[in-house]
């Protein structure tokens, strides 16, 4: 991991207006605050949930890859818990074309081909790592972090975000209702379209399920809250899903174009 963090440190970006006497939020801006976000992820994605540590990670009780060093880290501090590692309790990995270029790669090009949405002009975002620690997923804690998602994509004039999204659990037929109602009704544009890539990920069909006699309403009922979350703002997906062993899941790629988020949310948060 890079010793020298952050790498695009910008003086001019604050989320200030997002704080109060509690919770604060702001990007990590030290190795310490990288670190207190990894130890977050660790207990969320390694302890609560289903993901396979590396010993390396086992050891030192954090979630960590070689595209850390790369990004901006969102943070939610409770500062009723100290200031320790335990007081972050909110986090989002936000990746721009920058950080990509010296990293080598986007994340989400691990798993998904995605030419044609880099092809786009302007700059785009990468959104990935997403957690909150479980006593804290309020609907509060979600609106302050997709708060912050606006105020970064409007600092940086963002015109595409995207990222991985998972269904829990790696078993591609558990999933096939799911995957085949987002195939069949959140397809993205044939022009920014990724694609699932063969190789070292195991790839997964989308539209092999028939569907047709379902309820939409409660497919989407049974969707995962992020996943939800990113269709509510006008999100589509990729061709493909691609099946992710270390974390015990099944991923879309997932695609927002900023001048196309729905109405209702573009007021709440993009003011």
């Amino acid at each position: 991991m890079s010793s020298v963090f952050p790498l695009f440190k910008d003086e001019s970006f604050s989320l200030e207006s997002l704080s109060d006497e509690t919770l604060t939020m702001r990007l990590a801006s030290s190795e310490e605050d990288l670190h207190a976000v990894q130890a977050l992820r660790y207990r969320v994605f390694y302890e609560e949930m289903t993901a396979k540590p590396t010993d390396e990670m086992k050891a030192l009780r954090r979630d960590f890859d070689h595209v850390d060093p790369y990004c901006d880290h969102m943070m939610v501090i409770d500062h009723t818990k100290g200031d320790g590692p335990s007081s972050v309790v909110g986090t989002y990995r936000l990746l721009r074309r920058d950080g990509a270029a010296k990293n080598g790669h986007f994340y989400t090009q691990e798993e998904f081909n995605l030419d044609k949405v880099l092809s786009k002009p302007g700059e785009v975002l990468e959104l990935g790592r997403s957690c909150v620690e479980a006593e804290y997923r309020t609907q509060s804690i979600l609106n302050r972090l997709w708060g912050g998602i606006a105020a970064y994509v409007m600092h940086y004039d963002v015109k595409t975000m995207f990222g991985c999204a998972s269904l829990p659990g790696a078993d591609p037929e558990k999933h096939k209702i799911a995957l085949a109602y987002l195939y069949q009704n959140h397809l993205a544009a044939e022009d920014i379209r990724p694609f699932a890539i063969d190789g070292r990920c195991e790839t997964a069909s989308m539209s092999g399920a028939d569907i047709s006699e379902l309820s939409p309403r409660e497919i989407v009922k049974n969707l995962p809250p992020l996943v939800k979350g990113y269709l509510r703002v006008g999100g589509v997906i990729g061709d493909g899903a691609v099946v992710d062993h270390q974390f015990d899941s099944v991923d879309v790629c997932i695609i927002v174009e900023t001048d196309k988020i729905t109405d209702k949310y573009s007021k709440h948060f993009m003011k």
